[in-house]
């Protein structure tokens, strides 16, 4: 399976609301999730506690997905351009695009960096 073909699985199940099982499946023990801001979060229990307390965050969600999707598969990355409209459990309701980067090794992500502007920011 090409790395392309696995971030397209990550991001099937994130859009059929499977966002902590497809955590569970692809990430590493030793995942470091790092922030636009360049804030970096290591290990998977940690970065799995932050999942779950954004899921816990949300209020509704009103769309979402994915606007393209590339990979280099010579050295294991993949990118994924999305969206996501929704409202939090605190009123504010934000329309967020990002860019995520994954650094593979063999079927698990050891890396992964995002890129957003968050409105208001």
């Amino acid at each position: 399976m090409s790395y392309l073909d696995k971030e397209k699985e990550v991001q099937s199940m994130i859009g059929q609301g499977q966002l902590l099982e497809a955590f569970d499946k692809f990430y590493a023990d030793n995942v470091v999730m790092e922030e636009a801001t360049g804030e970096a979060f290591e290990g998977k229990s940690a970065n799995r506690k932050r999942e779950e307390e954004f899921l816990a965050s949300l209020s509704e969600m009103h769309g979402g997905g994915v606007k393209s999707m590339t990979s280099n598969e010579e050295d294991g990355t993949t990118m994924a351009e999305v969206w996501m409209d929704a409202t939090f459990k605190d009123g504010n309701r934000i329309k967020m695009e990002q860019v995520s980067v994954k650094k593979w090794e063999g079927d698990q992500i050891v890396h992964e960096r995002f890129y957003y502007n968050m409105p208001g920011q």
